[in-house]
C-alpha cells in the first residue's frame, strides 16, 4: 500500500488526555511529523511533542459542530500524503474505538496511500483506571461493554437496551452525557434496578478530572447540580461501588501537571 510520493499517514491514538499515556511510538512519530491533523479530544500537551514548525490542522468534531466533514478529512489526508508529507492523524483515545479510524484507513487504502496505525489508550480503560473503577472484577463484573450514547435525532438513543441491563457486567458509554436522562430512563425501563451504580467522569486523566457517583435514579439530577460538561464518560455497573475505596488519582500535583517533558527526555536517549 505504498504511495509513489513517499508520503505516509500515521493514525495515532492520542490517549484519553494525560500526555504521559502516549505510547513511545506515538511520541517518536510526533517528533518527526510534517503535519498534524488532530481531533477535538486531543489535549494540547500531546501537540507539544511535535516540532514547532510542523503544520497543525484542526479537524475536530463537537456536538452539532463539525469543523470538517469526514469526507473532507479523508480527502485532506490523501492530499497531504501525495505531497510527500509525514502526516500524523491524531485521534483521542484509540483510532479504532469510536474514532472512525477504520473509515479513514479504507479511504487511504483505496487511494494507494501508505499508512500505519498506532494504538492508543482508549478512554474507557484510561478514564476508568484514573477513577479507581476496575472495568472487570471477579466479584462484580465478568464482561465489559463499550457503546456510544450519541443522540441520533436530538432526543433518542438507539442501543441494545436488553443487552446493557444484564447483571455482572460493566457498561461504558462514550459521548453519553447529553443523553444521560434518556439513558438512565431506558436502562430502568428495560429491567435494570434504579439503584444500579453509575459514575460520570469529566476530563478523565487530566488535572481537571471530576468523578461523580450515584445510581441510575439520581444521577441525572446530580449531574445537573454539579454542572458537569463534555468530555465525560459514563460507567454503569456494580464495579462503581469500588470507586471510593480505590480512588488513587490526585489531580493536583499528579500526572498531567508538569511532567510532560519527561517522555521527551527519555526518548532522546532511545533514538537510534
Amino acid at each position: 500500500m505504498r504511495s509513489s510520493s513517499g508520503g505516509r499517514v500515521y493514525l495515532v491514538g492520542a490517549g484519553p488526555g494525560d500526555p504521559e499515556l502516549l505510547t513511545l511510538r506515538a511520541v517518536r512519530l510526533l517528533q518527526q511529523a510534517d503535519v498534524l491533523v488532530y481531533d477535538n479530544l486531543v489535549s494540547p500537551g500531546v501537540l507539544d511533542f511535535a516540532p514547532a514548525n510542523a503544520e497543525r490542522i484542526y479537524a475536530g468534531k463537537r456536538r452539532n459542530e463539525h469543523t470538517m466533514r469526514q469526507e473532507q478529512i479523508n480527502a485532506l489526508l490523501v492530499k497531504l500524503a501525495r505531497e510527500g508529507k509525514r502526516v500524523v492523524r491524531l485521534k483521542g483515545g484509540d483510532p479504532f474505538i469510536f474514532g472512525r479510524g477504520g473509515e479513514e484507513m479504507q479511504e487511504l487504502a483505496a487511494k494507494g496511500i501508505d499508512f500505519e496505525v498506532v494504538p492508543g489508550v482508549t478512554a474507557a480503560c484510561g478514564v476508568a483506571s484514573y477513577s479507581g473503577i476496575p472495568l472487570t472484577h471477579r466479584d462484580h463484573a465478568q464482561v465489559a461493554l463499550f457503546v456510544t450514547g450519541h443522540l441520533k435525532d436530538g432526543s433518542k438513543v438507539e442501543l441494545d437496551w436488553p443487552a446493557l441491563v444484564r447483571p455482572s457486567q460493566t457498561v461504558v458509554i462514550y459521548m453519553g452525557l447529553n443523553a444521560l436522562p434518556e439513558i438512565c430512563r431506558q436502562l430502568i425501563a428495560h429491567g435494570a434496578p434504579a439503584s444500579r451504580p453509575i459514575a460520570v467522569v469529566q476530563h478523565g486523566t487530566m488535572a481537571s478530572q471530576q468523578v461523580l457517583t450515584g445510581t441510575l435514579a439520581d444521577m441525572p439530577h446530580k449531574v445537573a447540580a454539579a454542572k458537569l460538561s463534555s468530555p465525560s464518560l459514563l460507567i454503569v455497573g456494580d464495579v462503581v461501588t469500588l470507586q471510593e475505596t480505590l480512588d488513587w488519582f490526585r489531580p493536583t500535583g499528579a500526572a498531567g501537571q508538569d511532567t510532560a517533558a519527561l517522555p521527551l527526555d527519555i526518548l532522546t536517549s532511545l533514538q537510534p
